[in-house]
Parts: structure tokens; sequence; C-alpha cells
């Protein structure tokens, strides 16, 4: 057999020489051009997780709330009262970086479609962002860009966009990550899963026509960004949120008929990702007819058709005989809705154009019998850690009570607090947030930047809400500053995180979705990242009972500089988590409530580290040492108490310790609650002050208490935590003024001075 490719032919499509071999023994004959497209984008690491996909089995799946685990668009968990919940995370990493505003909104658009193709209604929607440094302009135009194009969508499809996280650090310079997460409630009796089955049903498209746009996503997402990347804008998908709302109306209304058998969003991929997984899914076939598909350009072939990701289509299975009750419903909404293909016995995906066979495959070779890789984990850590660990706080100045030498100059720990409280990582996000309607649905019960989760009050479409107690807290969380030193004890900091950051706000952590964002799995430094952190995130899901549901990776987050050399971005392990509120009324922010309230630190146990600090890094300019490590039994219990003492009433606010310390965490409390503190502190023999003040911890929470309910509190504390926790202070009226042993003052700052800087970082370094 001749091939009739060559080898840059078939690398353009994102093939390996050995693999292209495969392909020929699985069909027994070279590829057509369509084919060879098709491969290329199913067995790309976007679409068939080649290099991830042994880590990732590890991984819990099953848990007595858990209705879907992985392999379907998205998870599903169980609530009170009968509701089921369906939640996902999903990555547009490399289209927000070479066209921003579009490559942010249809990562937005693509996620609802995986919520509402389940049959549930998208209900909120959260974000991950990382970037690099502002004061670079390429950054700047990224950071409006990308949160232009997640309010746009957001905002016009009607979906509250209620939390998230942005980080900011020059290892996102030339690749920024846009992580979208979703929520829906599930509006149909039965969940909707893609399996095609009964031999003979007809296949419906419905939504949007098919163009050129966002050819060959899936494989332009699976390799490195690089100066020539601007060249694969075509490669970007083009959005229409006011459509999209279109689609979720008209699927819930098709789906509750009952004549939908299965559906499935054509995202990455498009066509060829959909008909090959519902069809091997279901184990059965499907043939398709591209002259039937509504398109918006003349002149496509066969491989722009299979290839195309123009946004807010779906394929559908559909009962024989209720075909033109469905087409009737997407036509009332002024949707595209036509049968182009069906059912057949045979397991292949068959793909007709103009009378003939354009493309005909095997369904399970497209989709489940693809390449694996199991590379082999290096002996030892890279060398950057192994030189990163030695590290210690001994390598900085010595510190005194007024403060300690940075380059040079002597730096008060008030000049160190504000310092921090700029810095964009800590800032206020609210010139991010302010763009999103956080508020549309009228179900959102906490404003971002009020507390550590985000919650959402759960009202079924036609329910009264004053009947509506039950809540769903959601966060998305991963420090990779610390994955990066300690892949493995970061991954699982990232999980023990997310659900402290529920439990602060009295929501019982429930299930996880995650977005593994990686460079090169094919260097050995990015696979030891990746092998250790999905090790940390499986033991700490199985010790917290937050079981996976399902979720994203993308790899290959690496920019080439014109040397061809590539710059990795941190590994960055998302976790997305949702956890139960069984009331609404019993929650906790995180700002004081009012003057006098007792302030206490649950947890401490846990010792602070300066090791992956954003003190250290922002201040002294140094990543390095071993960041905080989690202690899963005190951050279970400390938990535990945390939420059951918001439950009872005792709690009037609560804050997670994390990026800058107790410092920051207890500024953080005076500015979102307009109120000062007066904070004293034990300084043991030889402890560092910064260490006290912004060391980095894990299993710590900072709670205020009415005094009326101070016996309480305390009785139940020794009970449950022993010593593992110290009153520290009282809450006051204007200013925070932080005391060490022998009455020595560390910090004096007036809130206003505080919120002033906290509040415009973010603008000011835009110039904006």
């Amino acid at each position: 057999m001749i091939n009739p490719f060559d080898s840059e032919e078939i690398a353009a499509e994102g093939i390996k020489p050995q693999e292209y071999e495969e392909i020929v023994q699985r069909l027994g004959r070279h590829p057509n051009k369509a084919e060879l497209g098709m491969f290329g984008v199913m067995w790309s690491e976007h679409c068939c997780y080649k290099n991830s996909r042994p880590l990732l089995k590890q991984f819990p799946t099953k848990g007595d709330r858990i209705l879907v685990g992985p392999g379907e668009n998205a998870g599903v968990v169980n609530l009170e009262d009968g509701l089921q919940l369906a939640f996902k995370i999903e990555s547009h990493n490399h289209p927000s970086a070479v066209e921003p505003f579009q490559g942010a909104a249809t990562g937005v658009g693509g996620i609802l479609r995986d919520i509402f193709t389940m049959g549930a209604r998208p209900i909120a929607c959260l974000n991950s962002l990382r970037f690099g440094n502002l004061e670079d302009a390429k950054t700047r135009k990224l950071f409006i860009g990308i949160v232009e194009g997640i309010s746009h969508y957001g905002n016009a499809v009607g979906v509250p966009t209620i939390g998230g996280e942005i980080y900011f650090d020059t290892a996102y310079s030339g690749n920024p990550l846009v992580n979208v997460m979703a929520l829906g409630l599930m509006e149909t009796s039965e969940i909707i899963k893609s399996g095609a089955s009964g031999i003979g049903n007809p296949v419906l498209y419905v939504g949007s026509t098919t163009g050129r746009d966002g050819m060959r996503g899936a494989s332009f997402a699976s390799a490195e960004l690089t100066v020539q990347s601007i060249d694969d804008r075509p490669a970007v998908q083009v959005g229409d949120p006011f459509l999209e709302k279109s689609l979720i109306e008209a699927c819930l209304e098709a789906f509750k008929t009952g004549a939908v058998v299965a559906a499935q969003d054509m995202g990455a991929a498009g066509i060829t990702c959909s008909t090959s997984e519902m069809a091997a899914n279901g184990e059965v076939g499907v043939e398709l007819d591209l002259d039937k598909i509504p398109v918006r350009e003349t002149g496509m072939v066969p491989y722009e058709y299979l290839l195309s990701e123009s946004q807010e289509r779906m394929l559908f299975v559909v009962k024989k005989g209720r075909e033109q009750e469905l087409i009737e419903i997407f036509h009332r909404w002024e949707l595209q809705a036509v049968v182009a293909g069906t059912v057949i016995s045979e397991p292949i995906v068959r793909i007709l154009f103009k009378g003939e066979i354009a493309a005909e495959i095997p369904a399970t070779a497209l989709v489940n019998n693809t390449p694996i890789y199991h590379r082999k984990l290096p002996d030892n850590p890279p060398k950057y850690v192994q030189k990163a660990w030695q590290w210690t706080a001994k390598n900085l100045p010595d510190c005194t009570v007024n403060g300690i030498e940075i380059n040079g100059q002597l730096k008060t720990w008030n000049e160190i607090l504000l310092d921090l409280l700029d810095t964009p990582t800590i800032a206020s996000k609210k010139w991010v947030y302010s763009q999103y309607d956080h508020q549309v649905q009228n179900n959102t019960v906490i404003l971002p930047g009020e507390a550590d989760a985000a919650i959402i009050r759960i009202r079924p479409i036609e329910a009264n809400p004053n009947t509506c107690q039950i809540g769903i807290a959601a966060t998305t969380d991963c420090n990779s500053r610390y994955v990066y030193l300690d892949p493995y004890e970061g991954a699982k900091a990232a999980v023990a995180e997310a659900a402290r950051n529920l439990s602060c706000v009295g929501a019982e952590p429930l299930a996880v979705t995650d977005n593994l964002n990686f460079g090169s799995p094919e260097n050995p430094t990015g696979y030891w990242q990746l092998a250790l952190a999905c090790e940390g995130i499986s033991e700490a899901c199985r010790d917290l009972n937050t079981p996976v549901t399902g979720g994203n990776v993308s790899l290959y987050n690496e920019t080439l500089d014109s040397a061809g050399k590539p710059q990795p971005v941190y590994p960055t392990p998302v976790i997305g988590m949702v956890g139960l509120i069984p009331d609404i009324t019993k929650i906790c922010s995180q700002g004081w409530q009012k003057v006098g309230d007792l302030i206490y630190v649950l947890g401490i146990g846990n010792k602070p580290t300066l090791g992956g600090s954003e003190y250290l890094a922002s201040l002294h300019g140094i990543v390095a040492g071993k960041p905080p490590k989690v202690n899963i039994n005190t951050e279970i219990l400390v938990q535990k108490v945390c939420r059951n003492a918001i439950r009872q009433g005792w709690v009037q606010s609560a804050h997670d310790c994390s990026e800058g310390g107790l410092g920051v965490a207890l500024a953080e409390c005076c500015i979102s609650g307009r109120l000062g503190a007066e904070i004293f502190l034990q300084v043991e023999d030889e402890k560092r002050l910064d260490e006290l003040l912004f060391g980095e911890v894990t299993g710590q929470i900072i709670v205020s208490v009415s005094l009326i309910n101070q016996n309480k509190l305390e009785t139940y504390l020794n009970q449950e935590l022993g010593k593992n926790w110290q009153k520290i202070g009282q809450t006051s009226a204007k200013s925070l003024n932080i005391t060490a042993s022998d009455n020595l003052s560390l910090v004096n700052l007036d809130i206003k001075q505080m919120l002033k800087l906290w509040s415009t970082a973010i603008e000011r370094k835009l110039k904006v």
C-alpha cells in the first residue's frame, strides 16, 4: 500500500509516525484525508487522554451521592429531596491565548452545553484563571480580553458567574489558563446520557449551522503555543450566547418529551467526536449524511464538516417516528433541526457525502482503542526541585520587631502587609467580577468576594422561592506554586483547600471535578509533575470522601520561545468542588460582623512555613523551599468543627488562612467586614516574625464569635480539638493591630488605608 500522505501532512494533524502505523493497522488500509483528520482530533490528548488516562484510573469515583461519574458530559450528584446537581470544569487555554475574547467566551458556552446535555438547567458558573505579570502589556491585553469574553457570554446567556479564583505569575506569561466550571439542576426525570441505541433510530442534528470556524481545535489544544500560533486563529471558535440560550430551552423541552434516546454536544472535534462517542458508548454504529447538515459557508468538503467546531450544535438519537415532534420544538426556537443520520448495527462511524462514503472507521478505534502511553516515572525529583528543597528560612536576613531588610532597605511589617495586599493575586478581584452578572436568576446567596466559597440557592424552575432552603456551595482552588515545588503535597493541598473553603461557609463537601493543566508529558519533568499530582489528588479525595466525577486534562501548556525552547506553565491541577448546605439561613461569610466579637484560630497545631509562600515570592523574589504539608486528620477535624459551629449559629464569620498567611487572612477579614481587630500572638523561641505573620499553612481557619456564644464554642472546641485552637483577639472599630509577646507592636494599620490599596490594585496596574 502506498502512503498517500507525506510526513509533514501527518504531523500537521498532530499524529506521530508510530500512531499513523497504528491507524493503518486498525483500518487495514491507509486512511483518506477526512479519516486522517478524524483520527488527528480524536487521538489528540484533548480528546483521548493518551498520556493521562493510566493516571486518572486511580481517582476515587464512587460514593453514596454519585449518580454519574467520569465518562459522560458531566458528573451528577444526588442532593436532598430528590434534587440532582450536574457539574463539570473544562479548559479553553490555547484558544484564549491567541484570541482572548472568543476563546474565553466559547469556553463558557462549551461547559454550559456539557451541563444541559445531561438534562440539567445551568444555574451558575465559576472560573479559575491564570495570567502573567500585569506590568506586561501583552498580559494586560489577554487579561482584559478574557474577562470580557467570559462576561459577554455568561451575561448574555443568563447564567450567573458567582465565584472563582485568579492568580498572576510570570510562569503564565505566554500561556494563560482559562478554566470554566458550571453547575446545573436536573430538570428531566431521567439523566440524559450519550450512548446511542435502537437500531434504525434517526440521528438528529440540532442548533446552529456548520462553518469553517474552530477547525482542528482539539489538535490545536494539544500542542505547544509558538510564535506562529497567531496563524491558528481559525482554530478558535466563534460563539453566539443568544442562540445558546434558545438551545438550552429547546433541548430541555425536547428532553421532557421522552423522545430523546441520547444526546451529545458537538464540542471539541465537532461532528467527528459526537458521532464516534455516541456510537462507541452505545456499542452500535452511526451513519451520517453530510449533505443534510445545515451550513453557513459554501464549498465545504468532508474534512471541513468533520473537523469544524462551530458552536451551539448538538446531536440527538431519537425514537423512530417522533423526529418531527422534536424538529418542531427546535424550529419554534428558531434553531436548525434535521434528520442527518441513522443508528446502525455495525459498530462503525460511516460518513456519507454526495452519495458516496467519505469516511468509514470503527467507532472504538476513534474512542476507546486509542494509543495509550505508559510513561516511566523518573527515579529522583528533577534538579530544580532538589535545589529548591535545600532552601530554608535561614537563607533570609534576620528579622526584628521593626521589620526585615529587603534589597538593602528595611521594610516594616506594616509596609510588607500593605505590599502583599497590593499584590494582584491577593488583591480585590472586583474589577473582574463587577463585569459579571452574578445575580441573574435571583438565586445567588453570597456575592463574589464576600466569602471563601460561592453559594447558590437550589430552586427548581417552578418552585416557590420561599420554600427553597437547600443551597450549594462551590469553589475552584489550586496554589500552583505549591504544586511546582512539590506536586504530591501541592495537589493534596488544592483538594484540602477546596474542602476547607466550602466548610468556611457551612457546606459539607460532596464531590470534585478537576482540570489538570500541565506542560508536556513527553518531558520527564512534566510527567513527574503530572503523575505525582494525580497521586496527591487521589489520596486527598479519598481521605476527604469527595469522589471525582469527571473533569478535563489540558497538557502541552507550554510556549515555545524564538529559539524553540519550551517554557511550561506551573503545574496547575485546579480542583472544582461542590458542597451541600441543608439550610441557606445557616451560612457564614469571611468579614467581621460587629465590634467586640472574639477571634479564634482553629488548627494551630500545623506550623506555618515560608516555603512556596506569596511573601517569599513577592517580597524576596524567591520561589523555593518546601510548601506546607496537609495533615489530613487535622484537616478533617477542623473542617467538621467549623461546619458544625456555623450550623449551630455560634460562628459569626469564618475565613481560611492561605496566600499571605495569618497576617493577610486577618487583614481580609477586616477589609471584608469594614471593622478592625486587636490581635495578640504568642511568639515561640527562635520563631521568625515573618513566619508568624506571613508563613503559610494548611488546615487553619479564623472564626469570630459573639460574646454570648463564647462558652458554648469553647466547650465544643475543647471537646473536639483539644488544644488545637487558640483565642487570639477581639474585633474593633477602625484598625488592625497585631501585637506579639512582651507587647511588641508588629502591625498597626487603618482599615481605610488597607481597603484603598487592596481594592484598587488591579485597576492601577491595568492603567485604566
